[in-house]
């Protein structure tokens, strides 16, 4: 019979880019499983765990780590070892106490930011989609795969502050001029400053942005730039 399941395995050459491992160690790597975050913008926890936050010698160990139940992802216990984690995830080591939030910083886009307890519950999402259900009622996909349904006025780009693990929208910054933007893709990545302009998209070219950074200002299509706060980020990301 053929097989009907996915591959779990992925040639390390063929890893993204970003992933900080040894790729001429061994022939295959741990492949990310269909979820919240594109496998080309992700990290299997297992390889988070092994060779991102050493907690793990081995593949056998972190999958013996997560058995025991304590490792949470974004406030809820994960046992999938191949579980994609992304952008603004938090990742929280209960047995340690030590809490991570996986943020762009010097243009790698996922690298583990220590945060404290105060901030372990409250996660920056970016507005993906929107779509009117039932009773003229308004749901908001994010992008890490959730999805909330509320009556607050927001647009695709702009962001919210969500309570964690309930994913409760405790605040919503609009994708506008003025504000801090966080880029999270591309050779900037990491990088943040405030928004100068927000150009249309034209035939040939999709929606920009101009972001100020310390010496100079950048010009990147809208979904490499995630809206952050406006003087200053309401939480931490770098």
């Amino acid at each position: 019979m053929g097989r009907k399941g996915g591959n779990s395995r992925l040639k390390r050459q063929m890893a993204p880019s970003f992933w900080q491992i040894k790729r001429k160690e061994r022939r295959f790597v741990v492949r990310s499983s269909p979820g919240p975050h594109q496998k080309q913008h992700s990290y299997p926890l297992a390889i988070v765990l092994r060779d991102i936050l050493k907690v793990a010698g081995t593949l056998r160990e972190a999958r013996k780590v997560l058995h025991e139940g304590i490792i949470r992802i974004d406030g809820k216990v994960v046992y999938d070892y191949t579980r994609a984690v992304g952008l603004m995830d938090v990742i929280e080591l209960v047995k340690t106490g030590q809490t991570f939030r996986l943020v762009p910083k010097d243009s790698r886009q996922l690298v583990p930011l220590p945060i404290d307890n105060e901030e372990k519950s409250s996660k920056l999402v970016r507005v993906t989609s929107k779509t009117t259900i039932k009773m003229n009622k308004l749901q908001y996909g994010f992008h890490d795969g959730k999805t909330v349904i509320s009556d607050l006025k927001m647009s695709v780009g702009d962001s919210c502050r969500l309570e964690l693990p309930q994913s409760e929208i405790k605040d919503h910054i609009k994708f506008q001029k003025g504000y801090s933007g966080l880029i999270i893709g591309g050779e900037n990545a990491g990088g943040m400053g405030k928004i100068e302009d927000i150009k249309d998209g034209l035939f040939s070219l999709p929606k920009r942005v101009v972001v100020a950074l310390s010496e100079r200002s950048v010009e990147l299509p809208v979904d490499k730039v995630m809206v952050v706060g406006e003087e200053t980020p309401i939480i931490k990301v770098s």
